[in-house]
Order: C-alpha cells, then sequence, then structure tokens
C-alpha cells in the first residue's frame, strides 16, 4: 500500500478532524488545525490511565504539536489546505524548511487524534473482525498482544508501536518519536503511545505496567472501522 486511497484518507481525516479536502462547506478552505474532543472525560479511563495525565496529555502537549504544526504552515496556505496524512504521506514533496516541523508536530497531531479514538471506557473484550483477521495473521491473538508489547517496550526513547495494515497484510512496527506508518505507506489501525508523558506520572519508569493495562480500554469498534476502511 504505496499510497493511500480516498477511503482511507476520509478515514484517518475524519479522525483528525481534517475535512479540507472532503469536506464540510460549512468550513472555511484554509483551516488551522485544532485540538479534537476527546470524546469522554479526563477520568474516563481510570485506574488504568489517570485523569491527570489525560488531562495535560490533550491539552498541553498535543495542542503543543498542533500550535507548531499551524506555525510551520503559516507562510504555505496552499498546504494548510491539504489533509494532515497526505502531507505526512509525501515528506519529501515539502519545503525543506518546513520539513522535519511537519513531521514531528503534523504527526504528533496525526498519531494523537487517532489514539484518543483506540481508547475508550469499557473497552477490551470483542474484538470481531479484525480479531479473526489478527489470529489467521499471528496464529492466536496472545502472539499478537505478544509482538505489539515487545514493539513497544523495546522502542528506544520516545515512539509508537503499531499494528498496521500493508497492502493486504497485517504487520506489527514501531516508530520512533511522531514519526507516523502513513509516512512509509501504512495504514494504522491500533497504537500506543510509549513518550514518557503517556504514563509517567501514574507508572514512572514502569512501561511494561502501562503497556499491560492498556490493553483494558483498547477501543476495538474504532479498530475495526479503521481496518473496514483499509481492506476498501
Amino acid at each position: 500500500m504505496n499510497n493511500l486511497n480516498r477511503r482511507e484518507m476520509m478515514a484517518i481525516a475524519g479522525a483528525c478532524g481534517v475535512t479540507a479536502m472532503f469536506g464540510a462547506s460549512a468550513r472555511p478552505a484554509l483551516a488551522a488545525a485544532t485540538l479534537p474532543e476527546l470524546g469522554y472525560a479526563f477520568n474516563a479511563l481510570e485506574p488504568y490511565i489517570d485523569a491527570k495525565t489525560m488531562e495535560i496529555h490533550h491539552g498541553k502537549h498535543h495542542q503543543a504539536y498542533i500550535n507548531n504544526l499551524n506555525n510551520a504552515l503559516a507562510d504555505f496556505p496552499q498546504l494548510e489546505a491539504m489533509p494532515l496524512e497526505k502531507l505526512l504521506a509525501d515528506l519529501d514533496g515539502l519545503p525543506e524548511s518546513i520539513r522535519t516541523a511537519v513531521r514531528n508536530n503534523g504527526g504528533g497531531h496525526l498519531n494523537h487524534s487517532l489514539f484518543w479514538r483506540m481508547m475508550k471506557p469499557g473497552g477490551g473484550g470483542a474484538r470481531g473482525a479484525i480479531g479473526q483477521a489478527i489470529d489467521s495473521t499471528f496464529d492466536s491473538f496472545e502472539n499478537f498482544q505478544t509482538a505489539f508489547t515487545t514493539t513497544a517496550l523495546g522502542q528506544f526513547g520516545s515512539g509508537w508501536a503499531w499494528l498496521v495494515a500493508s497492502g493486504d497484510k497485517l504487520e506489527v512496527v514501531g516508530t520512533p518519536n511522531q514519526d507516523t506508518p502513513v509516512s512509509a505507506g501504512k495504514t494504522p489501525l491500533l497504537g500506543i503511545d510509549v513518550w514518557e508523558h503517556a504514563y509517567y506520572l501514574k507508572y514512572q519508569n514502569l512501561r511494561g505496567d502501562y503497556v499491560k493495562a492498556w490493553w483494558n480500554v483498547v477501543n476495538w469498534d474504532f479498530v475495526n472501522q479503521l481496518f473496514a476502511n483499509a481492506k476498501g
């Protein structure tokens, strides 16, 4: 999957609140990125992820990526009007002066916009079609969970672990910093943020405890939605 198809772009764009290419006539043609709503209270994921972490992570860290992205694109209105995932899918096509800023901050905006929706109160549980595909690819959910957790724990420093669609296959991959699988032509289906700001207030240096707890808030309904769009 070297290029995202239109349906995949729409799915990710919707997850990020990015509608410049596909959407709404009520929205100006040129619009700065804005912080998406969580869709649940800061304390809704407790006891697995604490309210203060969610408040700071969403309102401070994610907002900082948005502010920096908007600043980077301010002098390039033709780029500001494009869907974010399209910019990230062709970083080499961006002006060199803003390429790193878009990679880091655009990636941070996209990754977090997906991440909030990949979690929900009362998550975990039934996995539906993506569960069947995981079993087929990894032989069992437990094998997938082990591979995903190993990637999350093995990410040196800051980054993410992902389940992605790559062509017609599922893969587990890691990305450093705020890099996104979209830049490698892959479609993110499930991801966990392993930057320390995602867990340090509650778990300190125990990243493994955070990852183990996180499985209890995975929003498999949203993962299945992304999976259905990736299959086209």
